[in-house]
């Protein structure tokens, strides 16, 4: 009985899968990922992206913020993209395949990052969903803090910090947190995102120094 109540409920997650019109236009297009779009409206939204900018890309597996991304800054744009697993080339973006919580991986990527000022740090970053919102917020956070790390260390004082987040418990504590960093924070709901999603994302802009 358990089985069964499981496979009809992959076969359901299949049938919205499929309908979804991010998914129909993701194929369409034949883009990486359909997070592609979510980049997209926070750019539209926000006016972040312009041509020649240095942008680090972490989690950045199967490469759809890349991908949009790429397109935003042009040839003279550099991106670096980070994640633990694979993922595909993608033109004129350097893709370094490592767990970013490994500290030994954190101090290969500060020799490597050093060599320039990045504009943007982005993260679509998130941990392995275990279904218990507050186990999920937890390790959410822990690697948020590592994104933190990454962003205080390499961005330029005038430079952007995208994040997603989940909502739910300790989420306003880690929002004030960020306000404690940065001179803009806003938090952003992409129509793209799944309805029943708690995901949001955080811009951030201008360390107070």
């Amino acid at each position: 009985m358990i089985f069964i109540k499981r496979l009809n409920k992959s076969k359901n997650w299949l049938k919205k899968h499929f309908s979804d019109p991010y998914v129909k236009e993701r194929n369409r297009k034949n883009l990486r990922s359909r997070a592609w779009f979510k980049l997209k409206e926070i750019n539209e939204s926000e006016k972040i992206f312009y041509t020649g900018m240095k942008i680090i890309d972490l989690g950045s597996h199967p490469g759809g913020w890349s991908e949009y991304a790429i397109g935003q800054i042009g040839k003279s744009g550099i991106i670096f993209a980070y994640d633990i697993l694979p993922m595909r080339p993608l033109k004129n973006v350097k893709f370094f395949n490592g767990d970013i919580t490994d500290i030994f991986i954190q101090k290969k990527m500060f020799l490597c990052l050093k060599e320039h000022s990045w504009n943007v740090v982005m993260s679509d970053i998130s941990p392995n969903i275990s279904g218990c919102s507050i186990v999920d917020n937890a390790n959410m956070f822990k690697l948020s803090n590592i994104v933190l790390k990454i962003s205080m260390s390499v961005l330029s004082k005038r430079g952007c910090l995208i994040m997603k987040l989940f909502q739910g418990h300790g989420f306003k504590e880690y929002i004030q947190k960020i306000f404690n960093i940065f001179n803009i924070v806003k938090i952003y709901k992409p129509r793209s995102s799944r309805v029943n999603s708690r995901e949001v994302f955080i811009i951030a802009r201008r360390f107070k120094m």
